[in-house]
């Protein structure tokens, strides 16, 4: 659990992510929240939570933050947006989690309910390791990468920064890619992937 000083959590963006960054927020013992989205609509709230569409008003008491988009370049502007109002960053583990002997998790990162990290993973700034997820022993997930929903990262593979690997995807054993690169839900990548793109289908192929 987290000291009283410290239960009070802004939570950037609104979106379908930051609704699961709460959840194991309040999980972690975050009590008070807030949630700032410019698209905000006037009275709007998560959970009483309100939902403000900007940092103004806020009084200093408000020293901790969260970069909650899913998407990775986005959550990137969020991480310098955190360090531009001199907030502190904060790193989300469920409680529910599995985190392996040696493993390193960068800052920003999310890891959701139920999901597992194998022994000396690393998993780079800015990531999302999502609910179920699967990241086994010895792997890198570059940073601000998302591992979607019950996908499975086998073990010492190495994913590229700003990939997305879709729902239920996996990733076979010692497999390689490059940044930028999306792999479809369900889709099965067993060889190395050396060009930016969306792949999908089993096995996974790139499409035009």
């Amino acid at each position: 659990m987290i000291s009283d000083s410290r239960r009070k959590m802004l939570i950037m963006g609104f979106g379908g992510h930051a609704r699961s960054v709460a959840d194991v927020a309040l999980a972690c013992g975050y009590e008070d929240l807030v949630f700032v989205d410019a698209k905000a609509k006037p009275g709007e709230n998560f959970l009483g939570y309100p939902v403000l569409k900007d940092t103004k008003g806020l009084d200093d008491s408000w020293r901790l933050a969260f970069a909650a988009s899913g998407d990775g370049l986005q959550r990137l502007k969020q991480y310098k947006m955190i360090d531009e109002l001199g907030m502190g960053l904060v790193s989300l583990v469920s409680p529910l989690a599995s985190i392996g002997v040696g493993c390193v998790i960068g800052s920003g990162c999310f890891v959701g309910h139920h999901a597992h990290i194998g022994p000396l993973a690393r998993i780079g700034p800015g990531c999302i390791v999502n609910t179920g997820a699967l990241v086994e022993h010895e792997s890198c997930v570059g940073e601000f990468s998302h591992v979607s929903v019950n996908s499975t990262v086998a073990g010492r593979s190495k994913l590229g920064s700003f990939s997305l690997i879709g729902a239920g995807a996996t990733i076979i054993d010692g497999i390689s890619t490059v940044d930028y690169v999306i792999i479809g839900a369900g889709a099965v990548v067993v060889n190395c992937i050396e060009f930016s793109g969306t792949y999908v289908g089993v096995p996974a192929r790139r499409l035009n």
